[in-house]
């Protein structure tokens, strides 16, 4: 049976009562609330009798910057039993690609586990061996596919289903808006932990959208499910608008203003081109030794819309290029509702192999990781314009974007 959004709110009364859009939406005036608002508002009524087990990282805060985990071991209405730590790890320590490993919480003692690269049974066997009955999840997201927090939320939920444990989703604003999904759609074949499953490279969702489309449309067997909405938000809005403390989801998403770029340029990670890293303006910075002035010339010709684009030089603290003067462009997107971040990283790609001789593809062709297929790579190497690029994932966008809206929970 393939199960839908209509069917699976039929089936599930719960997660009916906490997802429908109504119960998401503002009015004037309004001010929004996260899921975690939500849930401590309701005297954690979710959680009632349950064992609890939170995955979480620093983004899990409340409005005043308080960790939900230190509030909610404080309140006698919270069985808080463990505490599962993504890439980067609970209290985020880490560098990308490593976790914390498993401890014992200083502040709260809990015990801490590491889901890092786990999935399948081995996650599942975890859960069983926290003694929880109830995963939740709070991680603030970014709005790209191959940021790895929605995939960590996909293996929870598919090891829940396998442990029998019950999963409840604290829904956070997508900072870069919910507008629509861009980009090209991951083909199957190409699925790694920065894209597990067909979805667009800027989806336009929210985490617990996407827990619902997970459940609905790739999970064998769909697990227990809740999500707690968040009131007031908007899909237009970007993340300002809510009034929330911004803390980087990762060492090198240092601000809102990175998270907008980041679906596009993080594309330069698949090239032998610095993306930023080592900077204080990752992913809105992009170099190499022997760029110059041409590069950013030719991107501005394009006459890509919402953002300009400067002649930059910097050295990078780590990562490509460490402790050498690169030369490269720094972007300034100066309209945010009109900048496309997907087109837009597909047009710098295209100019810079244009402009810098020396550009080339990462030997193990990771830009296909990244943008789902050989379609990107194939076509910018055979000499297609932006447009031409864009336009070859349009019907796999377009019918993405129709499952996609069976999932939305907001206006």
């Amino acid at each position: 049976m393939r199960f839908t959004r209509r069917t699976l709110l039929a089936a599930t009364p719960a997660l009916a009562a906490t997802t429908t859009p109504a119960a998401a939406a503002g009015s004037g005036g309004r001010r929004s609330q996260t899921g975690f608002e939500r849930l401590q508002a309701s005297g954690y009524a979710p959680l009632a009798g349950r064992r609890v087990g939170i995955v979480t990282n620093p983004t899990g805060i409340t409005r005043t910057a308080r960790h939900i985990v230190d509030v909610m071991h404080a309140d006698d209405r919270v069985d808080l039993r463990a505490v599962f730590g993504p890439e980067h790890g609970f209290r985020g320590t880490a560098q990308a690609g490593g976790s914390e490993g498993r401890y014992d919480d200083p502040a709260t003692g809990l015990p801490v586990y590491d889901t890092y690269l786990k999935s399948g049974q081995p996650l599942a066997d975890i859960f069983t061996a926290s003694a929880v009955d109830t995963i939740v999840f709070d991680i603030q997201d970014v709005g790209a596919r191959f940021y790895t927090y929605i995939w960590t939320l996909y293996d929870c939920m598919e090891a829940a289903q396998l442990a029998g444990k019950r999963v409840v989703v604290l829904d956070r604003p997508n900072p870069v808006t919910g507008r629509s999904a861009q980009g090209p759609v991951l083909h199957k074949e190409f699925a790694t932990f920065v894209g597990r499953q067909p979805i667009s490279q800027a989806h336009g969702m929210t985490v617990a959208e996407l827990a619902l489309l997970f459940n609905g449309e790739f999970l064998t067997m769909p697990v227990g499910l809740d999500t707690v909405t968040m009131s007031g938000w908007r899909r237009s809005e970007f993340y300002d608008a809510a009034n929330l403390p911004w803390v980087p989801p990762s060492p090198n998403m240092p601000t809102p203003d990175t998270a907008l770029v980041y679906s596009g340029t993080c594309l330069f990670e698949g090239t032998n081109l610095s993306e930023g890293r080592g900077t204080t303006r990752p992913f809105e910075l992009l170099g190499a030794e022997g760029i110059d002035n041409r590069w950013a010339a030719e991107a501005n010709r394009l006459g890509l819309p919402g953002v300009h684009f400067r002649e930059a030089y910097f050295t990078p603290t780590f990562s490509k290029f460490q402790g050498k003067t690169v030369g490269g462009v720094q972007i300034h997107v100066h309209d945010k509702a009109a900048y496309d971040p997907v087109r837009t990283g597909v047009g710098l790609l295209v100019t810079a192999k244009r402009t810098f001789p020396g550009f080339t593809w990462r030997s193990d062709n990771w830009i296909d990781k990244l943008t789902g297929s050989t379609q990107v790579r194939t076509a910018i190497d055979a000499g297609a314009s932006t447009d031409e690029v864009v336009e070859g994932w349009q019907d796999e966008l377009a019918a993405f974007r129709r499952i996609r809206k069976e999932y939305l929970l907001y206006r």
